[in-house]
């Protein structure tokens, strides 16, 4: 039997038709083709106030686009984000928090399909060059470079003595120690240096055995703080704001002060040109404890987004713009001259956080 000319030409085109189709939708299911093609799906969700110029970066949004991504990212503090039934009555598709220990509280309250942490962010104490170097000669910090570490145990100790600024050093400042944190209710940085004070006060992780005998000073630190606010950005915008002054002694994340430089090395030089020697300097509490930034997913196509931040690209722009570390608390490979030396390579002096009941009744006690 022969085949005429036209049908020949008929199969072929049919044959191409088919290999372009079955072409078009393995490209289609393969996530680093999708934005290629065009088709960007858009996830909902909250994230924490400290990433939100990372999400909000061009770099971000391009990158994102490629695995055919983008973010409707709500800013929420952690603690909220995890648990308020008001957000999660949204119906989110996923949660960005900054604290491993959310993870199981969100478990509580959603059906988490996924989580992976993407970021670490050790919790240090903001202060400025005058005030360091006074904890310096009281031998409560030393200085290392760029930054410094502190007693972590001696600070809160002072805190709670209601020692005079004059007594550790600075004859500057009226009155005694004070040490601002955020709402531990509302967001995670407070959530965290709860956590670490209450370790602290116990002289171990705090349980639920000794944690009776620490609530009552670990309630009057947090009470004479006066005004916490709910978000860790506003406690650091407010604390550049404000400067040496209003805000001495602030609790964050370590890569709050490095993105800040990073986002306008024209403004940090002229910080560092200027004549007075009020700076901002980061304290390293010895110990701190990490904050992590795990990625929830609560829908299977929000597993998508964390195959795309766990990608060498987004870890890059992660820790090249904002300062983040990656998940194991490494340093990126490539350091910007503007932030060399301003961070240890390694955080070694690390208190691992009590268990999510234990945080919950200090929750409970101190709102």
């Amino acid at each position: 039997m022969t085949i005429s000319r036209r049908a020949v030409v008929g199969l072929g085109v049919l044959g191409g038709s088919i290999a372009v189709t079955g072409t078009a939708v393995l490209l289609q299911n393969d996530p680093a083709m999708r934005g290629v093609l065009g088709k960007v799906d858009t996830l909902r969700g909250y994230a924490g106030g400290e990433k939100m110029a990372f999400i909000q970066n061009p770099k971000t949004v391009r990158a994102l686009r490629r695995f055919g991504l983008a973010l409707d990212a709500e800013r929420a503090g952690s603690v909220d984000q995890v648990r308020d039934p008001q957000l999660l009555g949204t119906n989110p598709q996923f949660l960005w928090p900054s604290s491993s220990p959310l993870v199981e509280l969100a478990r509580k309250h959603a059906k988490v399909l996924r989580d992976q942490v993407i970021f670490n962010s050790p919790i240090v104490v903001y202060s400025w060059t005058p005030f360091a170097d006074g904890l310096v000669r009281a031998g409560m910090a030393m200085r290392d470079g760029a930054h410094y570490y502190i007693d972590a145990h001696k600070l809160i100790d002072a805190v709670l003595a209601r020692k005079s600024w004059q007594q550790l050093g600075q004859q500057d400042l009226y009155g005694t120690v004070r040490l601002i944190s955020t709402d531990p209710n509302k967001a995670n940085s407070g959530f965290m240096f709860a956590g670490l004070s209450a370790n602290l006060l116990a002289g171990d992780v705090a349980t639920e055995e000794t944690l009776p005998a620490v609530l009552p000073r670990l309630t009057e630190l947090f009470r004479g703080m006066g005004y916490k606010p709910d978000s860790s950005g506003k406690v650091f915008d407010d604390y550049i704001a404000g400067g040496p002054g209003a805000d001495p002694l602030v609790v964050g994340y370590e890569n709050q002060l490095i993105e800040w430089i990073l986002a306008d090395p024209d403004r940090w030089a002229r910080v560092e040109a200027a004549a007075g020697p009020a700076k901002p300097v980061t304290l390293y509490p010895r110990p701190t404890v990490y904050s992590a930034h795990p990625l929830l997913a609560l829908v299977p196509q929000a597993g998508r987004l964390i195959d795309a931040m766990m990608s060498p690209d987004l870890q890059s722009i992660g820790w090249r713009d904002h300062g983040f570390r990656g998940p194991l608390g490494s340093v990126g490979a490539e350091t910007d001259p503007l932030i060399k030396g301003r961070m240890p390579n390694q955080i070694v002096a690390v208190s691992p956080m009590p268990d999510i009941d234990v945080m919950l009744k200090i929750l409970q006690a101190l709102a």
